[in-house]
């Protein structure tokens, strides 16, 4: 559960940095290939979806319920597992708090050309990442990861 909140705390603490120093679409350097760039999103993650609040907020609270679950049922879990479920849920979390305080999420970390994203979303990426990773490469996945061969 340490991963969970350092994840929350972290995000939590950059988005409030960035509300209080940076105006709306304003950009820290102003030019250059990554920027810290203070934008909002109401919708998914990198923007998609976007103006579907209440439909996402649903989602979160039912996306969060989910990973609870696995994250417990997963207690003597493979380290990996944990972390991934740590990162996801920390993510998930994080950008639940700005759309239930906020209405929308708070966006910053701008690289070229891909769409301006937070440490919440960045969790969450790697969180998917880690599961993709075990799931090729481990030789024993666990059980309850495993999708039911019927015949």
């Amino acid at each position: 559960m340490s991963i969970f909140f350092l994840v929350v705390a972290v995000d939590q603490l950059t988005k409030m940095l960035v509300r209080a120093n940076l105006h709306m679409h304003e950009s820290i350097p102003s030019e250059g290939m990554f920027r810290f760039t203070h934008t909002t999103n109401t919708g998914a993650i990198f923007g998609i979806f976007s103006d579907q609040t209440l439909i996402m907020t649903i989602a979160s609270f039912v996306g969060v319920g989910i990973l609870l679950y696995f994250y417990h049922s997963h207690a003597g879990s493979e380290r990996f597992v944990r972390i991934s479920l740590g990162l996801l849920l920390g993510g998930a979390v994080g950008n639940l708090v700005d759309r239930v305080l906020m209405g929308q999420v708070t966006d910053f970390i701008d690289v070229g050309a891909w769409p301006i994203f937070n440490l919440a979303d960045s969790a969450i990426v790697t969180g998917i990442i880690i599961l993709v990773v075990l799931f090729l490469f481990e030789k024993e996945i666990p059980k309850s990861f495993r999708a039911s061969s019927s015949s």
